[in-house]
């Protein structure tokens, strides 16, 4: 069955990475929560989707700069006044919940890897008992390579239009069998049945993100890919109860 992901807790229900959104994301009867983290200037790892506060808070600068105090103090738009959270924070609102994680590790405002986050994230994820219930992607091979020589959970290729553009079906294939990254996920306004053929008969999972929209939901569905990220996870849910019923 194919599995749903609130994309950064449900978006367009509950705005970019808030509190509310991942608390109410915890409760629903869905697969998955996924979420980006980023690294503060003193240690902390504050879950939030950009590498600066610019575009969804009434803040601005990129986390990396900022202490842990001063991303806090952030407030995130259309959240009913309500900051960012941490990585623990975060883990701990899921600690009783049957949802997975799909945690995205971000590079930087200079579109770089960050150094050390890596074991930092996943050492957070093993002391608050939710590895074992995460996948890791990352648009960056860099930092799935990473992820590989740190962990042995799932890890996910997020391929952007551009690259699956330039490179092709074929050689995103052959890059993710040469890396041993397990599951590929392309845009859904990008994916179809002839590149999910090709992915799966490499031997490889498939999935999708963006499905916002009705429209790209039940794209989807169609399709039976392994699992997509939406930010209207209730419309999600609502349209595989329908699929089911029917």
């Amino acid at each position: 069955m194919t599995r749903i992901a609130s994309h950064r807790g449900g978006t367009l229900e509950f705005g970019d990475s808030t509190p509310l959104g991942f608390m109410n994301t915890a409760r629903m009867m869905l697969d998955e929560v996924e979420f980006d983290v980023h690294p503060t200037m003193d240690g902390a790892i504050m879950v939030h989707h950009d590498a600066t506060l610019d575009r969804t808070t009434d803040r601005t600068g990129a986390i990396a700069t900022l202490s842990e105090a001063a991303v806090r103090a952030a407030v995130i738009d259309y959240s009913a006044g309500s900051h960012p959270i941490s990585l623990a924070e975060l883990c701990a609102i899921y600690a009783d919940s049957a949802v997975a994680f799909r945690c995205e590790i971000k590079p930087g405002d200079d579109g770089l890897a960050y150094q050390d986050l890596v074991p930092r994230v996943i050492d957070v994820l093993q002391k608050t008992g939710m590895l074992d219930r995460t996948t890791l992607s990352s648009f960056l091979v860099e930092t799935l390579d990473e992820l590989a020589d740190a962990t042995d959970r799932p890890l996910l290729w997020l391929v952007s239009p551009p690259v699956l553009r330039q490179l092709g079906h074929q050689a995103i294939i052959e890059v993710a069998l040469a890396h041993g990254i397990p599951e590929i996920g392309v845009h859904i306004d990008f994916a179809d049945a002839r590149l999910m053929d090709a992915v799966q008969s490499a031997g490889l999972d498939f999935g999708c993100w963006a499905a916002h929209t009705a429209e790209q939901i039940d794209k989807a569905f169609a399709l039976g890919v392994k699992v997509f990220t939406t930010d209207r996870p209730s419309l999600a849910m609502a349209i595989r109860d329908r699929k089911q019923s029917a």
